[in-house]
């Protein structure tokens, strides 16, 4: 333990491998923050909370089972010319459920559907059942590339642990924001849409380099931020003058 405490290509690594973590569990933050909106107020928080522990086990359970994720990339099968591996598989049902439910949150967004109504069906089961999907295909991907990353597993499970535990924190600022902000939820489920299709494409055998993904939706973030900002500006200036 002490050499590598002492080796520096070994915090290189750790320290890489905990950035690139945490922005691959963008999209995990964002698909918990908006499944949680379904539920009444009181237990939107737990199952945040429960949601991203839940995804620190899975990913520590996947990592400590290295050979049997390798062995997930072997072909099981061929569709023409392309061997399909049980990754694939993963990949493909996952983004076809992640555009699913980003697809169906905007329908009840843009129909008016996202009411105390819509909120009382959903129960916190069916919500923590979802986020466990989401979890495996998100882990999946995260695991695979904590593997090409760091060659020691005492760094790839610290580097998940700080990402997650950084999530956590992360969360509840979020998806306030995100719920306070609808033009902003419309843009996050967008983001959900993209990333469910470059898994899809992932299960297809056509990788979509994540850099791509996450420069557009900074972009789009970006230009969000600006119309957020004209708009309360704009509020500013159109209050009525405080009178004493």
């Amino acid at each position: 333990m002490m050499e590598l405490l002492q080796d520096p290509a070994v915090w290189a690594s750790f320290l890489t491998l905990t950035v690139l973590e945490i922005v691959l569990g963008v999209d995990n933050v964002i698909f918990i923050s908006i499944t949680a909106a379904r539920l009444p107020e009181a237990q939107r928080r737990s199952a945040r909370t429960i949601g991203l522990a839940l995804a620190l086990v899975v990913r520590i359970a996947l990592l400590f089972s290295i050979a049997w994720i390798i062995g997930l990339t072997a072909p099981v099968f061929s569709v023409g010319e392309h061997p399909v591996s049980w990754r694939d598989m993963i990949l493909f049902a996952g983004g076809l459920f992640l555009i699913w439910k980003a697809a169906t949150e905007i329908f009840a967004e843009v129909e008016g559907e996202a009411n105390e109504a819509s909120v009382a069906r959903a129960t916190f089961q069916a919500v923590i059942f979802q986020i466990v999907l989401l979890d495996v295909v998100f882990s999946l991907d995260s695991v695979i590339t904590a593997v090409g990353i760091a060659d020691h597993l005492q760094v790839m499970v610290a580097a998940v642990i700080i990402a997650i535990i950084v999530m956590m924190i992360a969360a509840e600022p979020i998806a306030g924001f995100v719920e306070a902000h609808p033009s902003t939820k419309m843009l996050a489920l967008a983001f959900l849409v993209m990333i469910g299709m470059s898994l899809v494409a992932d299960g297809f055998g056509y990788h979509i380099e994540r850099g791509f993904i996450y420069a557009a939706m900074v972009f789009a973030g970006a230009v969000e931020g600006l119309n957020l900002l004209r708009a309360s500006r704009r509020r500013k200036t159109k209050a009525p003058p405080d009178v004493t």
